[in-house]
This record gives structure tokens, C-alpha cells and sequence, in this order.
């Protein structure tokens, strides 16, 4: 059998990363860890537990709460992936609105959160054969991971497919609603002090901008098998 590589998919919100490392995670028999779902869902206790609104983020509160979330991923047969489970509940759905997303990127600043999730994303990863896409996959979670890719895109083309895919699920939001979020979410997620976004200096950096998904999904598969090959 084939020796199995840590495969880390970092870059901004909204360039399709967890969509490649689905199709990655399928191609190869590969586990498929989603970070940004963790974040989401610990943005999603916040917000039901009073830790933060749109005026207010009560960040020791939150900090103290951490013992109190359990974060779980449970395969989902008929969809053919994880879903993301909070507390015992299917949070999926909910983790994917606008509302969350507009908080994710405060709740990830605080470094007791992150400190909390890099160790169980570490402990998903320790036996290696898996595909992990965040902000900080390469750089901090796996920094000696095989294969590193940093996605790009414009924020205009990213608050397209962003806004196209929450109206598609029936969500009531504007593109104008998208598109700042998303420049929201760059400059907290780039300028935070602890593990902010920034590009490996042995990422391969992909700019999906006009990529479709197949095309994308092709290219990083070459880039995989090159570094099985010398695996």
C-alpha cells in the first residue's frame, strides 16, 4: 500500500477549499477534516450562549465555556462526508448562514479557541492520510505536512459564488450583504495576532478565480500525485 501524506489546504473564505478537499479526500480514500466547521460551530455557542452579538463579545465568557463544547465530526453515508456535530446536535445547516459567518472570524482571533482546536485537529491528523483545508493548516496545525496549497480568488468572485450558494439554500441576503462580509473576514483573518492567514513559503499558491471546479480539482490532483510518487 501506498504511503498516505498530511495534505493541507489553506487561503481566504470563499475559494472553494472545502469542495477541493472533499473531492481530494474521496479520490484518494483520504479522512476530510473541515476546520472551519469548528470554528463555525464554536461561533455558533457563542452566539446561542450570549458570548457575542452584533454589539457585545464577551470573550472570557466564551473562553470558560471551552470545556463545555464538544466538537464531533459523524460521517454522513448518504452524503459521503462528515458532518459537523455540536454539543451532541447536527449543526450543519446552521453553521453555513450568513449570521455565523459574520462572527466566525472574531470567535477564531481568540487564541484559548484556537489553542483548543489545533490540538484535536493535531490528533485527527497523527496518523497522517488525511485532508485538511482552514487558515492556518500549513503553517501552524501540519507545518511539516507533504503537500501545501494557499486558494485565492478576487472578493468579488468570492462573494458571488457565496452569495449564489446561500441563495440556492433559501437564505435571504444581498450581494452587497456578501461581498462585505467577506473583505470583513480577509482583514480580521490576515491581521489577527495570533496565526493569521498568510501563505506557507512552500505553499503553491492557486488563484481559482477562473477555474471551474473540475479544472481546479485536476490541477491540485497532479500537484498530489507528483508528491506521492516521492513519498
Amino acid at each position: 500500500m501506498s504511503k498516505k501524506i498530511t495534505i493541507a489546504i489553506d487561503g481566504f473564505s470563499s475559494t472553494g477549499k472545502s469542495t477541493l478537499a472533499k473531492q481530494l479526500a474521496k479520490q484518494l480514500g483520504y479522512i476530510y477534516v473541515d476546520t472551519g466547521a469548528m470554528y463555525r460551530a464554536v461561533a455558533l455557542y457563542a452566539m446561542k450562549n450570549g458570548c457575542i452579538s452584533l454589539h457585545h463579545f464577551d470573550k472570557e465568557k466564551l473562553i470558560n465555556s471551552l470545556p463545555l463544547i464538544q466538537l464531533e465530526f459523524v460521517f454522513n453515508a448518504a452524503l459521503g462526508f462528515a458532518e459537523m456535530y455540536l454539543n451532541g446536535t447536527n449543526v450543519e445547516e446552521e453553521i453555513r448562514t450568513i449570521e455565523v459567518s459574520n462572527f466566525v472570524s472574531k470567535v477564531a482571533e481568540v487564541s484559548e479557541v484556537r489553542a483548543k482546536l489545533v490540538e484535536q485537529q493535531q490528533e485527527m491528523g497523527k496518523n497522517k492520510g488525511i485532508v485538511m483545508d482552514g487558515r492556518d493548516i500549513g503553517t501552524v496545525v501540519f507545518p511539516d505536512a507533504a503537500l501545501k496549497i494557499f486558494m485565492t480568488a478576487g472578493a468579488e468572485t468570492r462573494a458571488q459564488r457565496r452569495f449564489d450558494e446561500l441563495q440556492q439554500k433559501g437564505d435571504s441576503v444581498t450581494y452587497e450583504e456578501v461581498l462585505k462580509n467577506v473583505e470583513e473576514r480577509d482583514y480580521i483573518d490576515t491581521h489577527r495576532e495570533d496565526s493569521p492567514l498568510v501563505m506557507a513559503n512552500d505553499a503553491i499558491e492557486i488563484d481559482n478565480s477562473y477555474l471551474n471546479r473540475q479544472e481546479q480539482f485536476d490541477v491540485v490532483l497532479e500537484l498530489v500525485n507528483e508528491v506521492l510518487k516521492t513519498a
